[in-house]
């Protein structure tokens, strides 16, 4: 190891190591800093209250006139909590949080102030949106943005401010942000889900979409990620050879989780606990270093809110100790990727899963209902689902072989395959008491049996059901879970809504029993939803090909991918289910395009960076060093010289060759970005990025990676893998 690693690595651990401090049972601690329905209680009237709980369960809005009780409760309970400022807590098209705080305090006069929070700060902020993306909706000079209180997602305090959760929009009313689309697709699938549910169910009146997602991370030595440029400007490595000891013993997952992450976790978890967010699982992922933590369902708006929350939290709490989480889906070549996985069901304010079997024929067909209009969703708009999840991050990991491919797929396993394929299999029109028989007891009865002892698994399957749920596996560990959620739960939405006319019309139309129409109408959505389910390995070659043949898309890359976000269909969608506008829907192509080509672009500068002002310069002292050696032999030996210098004039010869080639490679790729850089397009400069610069990052890898392998260890500049990996 390099002596300015040795010293790096020495002066972490020589630091006084975190205390993790019991605060006492984490049922005692949980939601105690948050906004809670019994916080309210103690802090405002019953009118005021039963505002705020009917807003909270999609009734009505915020009245006016009780806005600055509610602010005076919020900032009363805040300020003995120790909170000194409030901010409007929004998600920008950035991918993460931001805040802008403002203190409670005011002066009334030279000698006096107040502590003044009231209705129209809670209610709504204006902060200056003129650098927050907005894909075109306004000119730069035109900054006035809004934020808007969402009273769904409670209040809550993090370090000595007081968190709103809010919406943004523009001063037209466009998004610009993940928060306001999903809250309108969470509408629509609670508007159709409930109609269909109340076939099953009258007592049905509302639908919530559920979402428990599972954070994949890597956690690396805060000394060593800060030595490599290229972790602290791009998040992963561009460079480094694989150590020889990588994951192919496979002995670090769900291994005995080592001592100083388990303080980290420990202590994350506290946090966690005090702002309300249900983690529950954590363990030791497959790559070194690589560790998940997940939490209980939620419905999905607090999810994702807890979610982007959870990230900048453990951003905090592995500073504390000396930890650098590392959130981007390939920071590794070589060794596993990170995910996000997206377990996501819907459930009625009865109580009901509606994925999830009962007890009676009834309850079973309503699950079928429910499961097979999932299938058809995803079947109808794998494209929209595959842009959901692309970024220039998660395109590392989408198609390289790991979970999960580029195509989507849906597995459900062998069991609920025969039953679909009964399913199939029934008459067109009236049924026969006989085949009524035959359906509620030998098909529908039987699926709590069959889930119960259904044990297959799919891990290269990018959407899953899992035996009460679907997980969409293909979501990047960096995303924002706002995304995927806001296309599954629109699409959905409009499944159940066509489902629900068809059922209809054979009903009123064709004069089917309820019952007998349901059924036809899954029997028709299980044959033309045939190609979109597979149950075989997501990785080969042969599915590649067999996909093909299906019809469905294989959209590796992010600038291909994102194009089935803009197209007639997806824009007829969103405005049908009142998701978005046009405008907003090209507004976030745009943005996406542009992300995609600035984080190709800085990731070029970085590697352009290393490669030829550390690697290069480092490899010729080496060389030099080599000459010298090659030199004095032949002045000590000149009989012998070949013999014994030969080893060192081949090392001599190789490095130089690797010099010229990074060399000329990164005048290229240079050259390329410059090219790309005059597009004004976003597309083309997007497509360009990706088919003209990109290919570059591997060929200029390739080469410094030998050279790491033929240079001096103790002057080679970079932290290498094997101690990135195994520092714990």
């Amino acid at each position: 190891m390099s002596r300015i690693r040795f010293d790096a690595l020495s002066e972490t651990f020589s630091r006084k190591p975190v205390e993790v401090v019991s605060r006492g049972m984490r049922s005692e601690v949980f939601g105690s800093n948050v906004f809670s329905e019994i916080v309210m209680r103690q802090y405002m009237s019953k009118e005021a209250l039963k505002n705020v709980l009917e807003v909270t369960q999609g009734r009505g809005t915020i009245d006016r006139k009780l806005a600055d009780e509610i602010a005076a409760a919020m900032k009363n309970w805040a300020i003995s909590k120790g909170a000194t400022h409030y901010t409007h807590w929004f998600q920008p098209l950035t991918g993460s949080t931001a805040e802008k705080h403002d203190a409670f305090f005011e002066p009334v006069s030279n000698s006096q102030a107040v502590e003044k929070f009231g209705g129209d700060q809670l209610v709504q902020q204006e902060p200056d949106a003129s650098s927050f993306p907005h894909g075109g909706i306004r000119n730069t000079f035109e900054a006035r943005g809004y934020t808007a209180w969402d009273p769904t997602s409670p209040a809550f305090i993090y370090g000595t401010t007081l968190c709103i959760p809010t919406v943004f929009v523009s001063y037209t009313g466009e998004a610009l942000d993940n928060k306001a689309p999903l809250l309108r697709a969470l509408q629509a699938v609670d508007t159709h889900a409930t109609a269909v549910a109340k076939y099953f169910d009258k007592n049905v009146s509302k639908v919530y979409a559920t979402l428990g997602w599972e954070q994949e991370y890597f956690l690396v030595d805060k000394a060593l990620a800060y030595s490599r440029p290229d972790i602290v400007q791009a998040g992963r490595t561009l460079l480094g050879h694989a150590a020889a000891k990588g994951q192919q013993l496979d002995d670090h997952y769900f291994g005995s989780i080592p001592g100083r992450v388990l303080n980290y976790m420990r202590d994350l978890e506290q946090e966690c606990m005090a702002l309300g967010i249900p983690v529950k699982t954590r363990h030791n992922e497959v790559a070194p270093n690589q560790f998940e933590l997940a939490p209980i369902f939620e419905e999905a708006n607090l999810a994702v809110d807890h979610n982007s929350l959870l990230m900048d939290v453990m951003d905090k709490v592995a500073d504390r100790h000396n930890f650098k989480v590392l959130f981007h889906e390939k920071p590794f070549a070589g060794i596993n990727g990170s995910g996000k996985h997206n377990n996501w069901s819907l459930s009625t304010d009865t109580g009901s899963n509606l994925l999830s079997p009962g007890k009676t024929p009834m309850k079973n067909l309503q699950f079928l209902t429910f499961f097979i209009n999932t299938i058809k969703a995803v079947n109808d708009n794998e494209e929209l689902l595959r842009a959901s999840i692309a970024s220039a991050t998660n395109d590392h990991r989408l198609g390289a072989n790991e979970a999960p491919p580029a195509i989507i797929s849906v597995f459900i396993g062998s069991q609920l395959t025969k039953v679909l394929d009964e399913l199939e299999d029934v008459s067109k029109g009236k049924l026969s008491p006989k085949e009524k028989t035959e359906l509620k007891l030998n098909v529908v009865g039987k699926i709590p049996e069959i889930l119960l002892d259904n044990t297959d698994r799919n891990r290269t399957s990018p959407f899953a059901f899992t035996g009460n749920k679907f997980e969409l596996r293909a979501v990047g560990s960096k995303s924002n879970c706002a995304k995927p959620m806001t296309v599954l739960n629109t699409v959905m939405a409009k499944q159940l809504k066509e489902f629900k006319q068809e059922v209809d019309a054979l009903i009123k139309g064709k004069g089917l029993k309820k019952d007998e129409a349901i059924f036809n109408v899954l029997r028709e959505y299980i044959k033309s939803s045939k190609r979109i389910r597979f149950e075989g390995d997501g990785y080969s070659e042969e599915w590649e090909k067999e996909a093909e043949k299906r019809g469905l898309s294989n959209n590796k890359t992010t600038p291909v991918a994102l194009k089935a976000g803009v197209s007639k269909k997806a824009i007829d969608l969103y405005e049908e289910m009142k998701v978005m506008s046009e405008t907003e829907v090209k507004a976030r192509h745009e943005i996406e395009l542009e992300e995609y080509a600035m984080k190709v672009q800085i990731e070029g500068r970085v590697l352009g960076d290393i490669a030829r002002n550390h690697v290069i310069p480092t490899a010729i002292k080496y060389q030099n060093t080599l000459i010298d050696n090659v030199e004095g032999l032949k002045e000590i030996f000149s009989d012998r010289f070949k013999e014994l210098a030969g080893e060192q004039l081949d090392l001599i010869e190789a490095i130089s060759t690797h010099i010229a080639e990074i060399n000329s490679r990164i005048n290229k790729m240079i050259n390329e970005r410059r090219e790309a850089n005059k597009i004004e397009e976003a597309q083309e400069r997007a497509d360009a990025y990706c088919t003209k610069v990109l290919p570059y990052f591997d060929e200029i890898r390739y080469h410094c990676d030998k050279l790491e392998l033929l240079v001096d260890d103790d002057i080679w500049p970079l932290t290498k893998y094997r101690e990135l990996l195994f520092t714990r």
